[in-house]
Formats: structure tokens, C-alpha cells, sequence
């Protein structure tokens, strides 16, 4: 288990638009039937000043005899702009093992700059995301019933106090199931560094359901097999929602 999937299992669960005040979201991350970890997220409404903003916060844990091996407990908290969707604030709170990482980073779209807790001031390109907010800044930007199949978009995103290109794929439609029924879903694939884990760099999947825009189903190739995260709970203001 590496850092870098639970965090594309937490930052897939990002793709709802906001229409509650409080939306949570459980999935587990399986190899077969063996549960090695989970990943929930808390969204809320807040204000920055008088600005209309979205918060987005999010824990990647493992669990089991996987948490024994590794000991992940990773939080992260994502501010956006209400109506742009470009992030304000972000925070990055590592604990992994013995291995510690702490940073804030605050983002001035006008300016083309951001300041690091770590690195200071820097210039940066037009509409720059965080590793939290690019999938919903996707989704906003092109909505999902207008996407054609083979559509490619980057972004500069931010993370680990370093820009780099994210590239997102639109893969088609797909009917999958979760466990929870058979859910008609958009498939979009983002392309990643496959290093030693992935099988290839294109082996990630986020299945994501076509009535509540929401990722029921992300699918990992790696090189020791299958991994799959499923959707365990989603809740609107703690009421539990129906994903079909």
C-alpha cells in the first residue's frame, strides 16, 4: 500500500456538485475480499470573509494488518471558490509510518501566485488546481453529459509543494456493480507516473454514477493485481442516499 492510492481513492469522491451543507462519503479499498483500507469525506459549505466558498476535507486510512505494515493516517483539506472552483487554501498532513509532512498553501488567482508554508512565494500558471481540487474543477468546467468519448484535458495542479500536468481521459459509459446494484456510470481515467506499483500508466478507473455524478467504483491495475475502492456510505446531511 502506497501513499499515492489512497489519496486517488480520496480525491476521486470529489466529482458531486454541492446542494447540501454536509455530504459524506465512505469507500473501502479492497485487494479480493481483504479490506487493507478506507477513505472518507466530509464536505461542507463555509464562507471565506464574505465569499461563498466549499470545503473539502478528507481522510485516507489504512486498516487491519495493512495499517500494521504501513500505518497511514493522511488528512487533507481542500477551500475553493464557491463560483470559480479554483482553490484558496490548501493542507497537506502527512503521517505515514515514521514519516511526517505539513504544509499550507495559499492561492492568489489574480496575482498568478501562491505562498508555501514550505517554499515561500512563486509564480504559477493561469487556473492552477490542487491534487484535491482537479477532478471537481473537471467537472464544473465540462459537464459530464456533454463529454465525448476520447476527450483529453490537463491542468496544472499543485501538490507535494511541486506543479505538475494532470491529464484527465473521458472513457465512455459503463454499467458496473458496486455491491450497493448495478449503477450506469461515466468511466474517466486520469494518466498518471505508473512507477513501480502501476501496471501501466493509464490503470486507473473512476466509475462515476450518472444520476448522482458521484464515484461508486475507482479500479487500480497494479502489478500484483487488482485493487478496488468501493463506495460504502454516502450521506446528505446524515440521512444515507441511495446511489442508483
Amino acid at each position: 500500500m502506497k501513499r499515492f492510492i489512497l489519496l486517488f481513492v480520496m480525491i476521486a469522491v470529489l466529482a458531486p456538485s454541492i446542494n447540501a451543507k454536509e455530504k459524506k462519503v465512505l469507500f473501502n479499498l479492497k485487494f479480493g475480499v481483504m479490506k487493507g483500507g478506507e477513505a472518507e469525506l466530509v464536505i461542507t459549505d463555509t464562507l471565506l470573509g464574505t465569499r461563498k466558498a466549499i470545503r473539502y476535507y478528507l481522510v485516507g486510512r489504512t486498516t487491519g494488518f495493512t495499517d500494521k505494515l504501513f500505518g497511514v493516517n493522511d488528512i487533507y483539506e481542500t477551500i475553493v471558490d464557491a463560483d470559480t472552483h479554483l482553490p484558496v487554501k490548501s493542507v497537506r498532513n502527512i503521517r505515514e509510518g515514521r514519516y511526517r509532512w505539513y504544509n499550507e498553501t495559499f492561492y492568489y488567482h489574480d496575482l498568478d501566485s501562491i505562498y508555501s508554508q514550505r517554499s515561500g512565494w512563486r509564480h504559477v500558471p493561469e487556473n492552477l488546481v490542487d491534487i484535491i481540487s482537479v477532478f471537481f474543477y473537471f467537472i464544473n468546467q465540462h459537464l459530464l453529459d456533454d463529454l465525448e468519448k476520447g476527450l483529453q484535458l490537463t491542468y496544472p495542479t499543485f501538490h507535494a509543494d511541486k506543479i505538475s500536468d494532470v491529464t484527465l481521459s473521458y472513457l465512455g459509459s459503463e454499467k458496473v456493480d458496486t455491491g450497493l446494484g448495478k449503477t450506469e456510470c461515466y468511466v474517466v481515467a486520469p494518466r498518471v507516473d505508473k512507477g513501480k506499483l502501476m501496471n501501466r500508466s493509464d490503470g486507473l478507473k473512476f466509475f462515476i454514477s450518472k444520476k448522482t455524478e458521484l464515484p461508486v467504483l475507482l479500479e487500480f491495475d497494479m502489478r500484483v493485481g487488482a485493487l478496488r475502492a468501493v463506495i460504502e456510505k454516502y450521506t446528505i446531511d446524515g440521512v444515507e442516499q441511495d446511489i442508483n
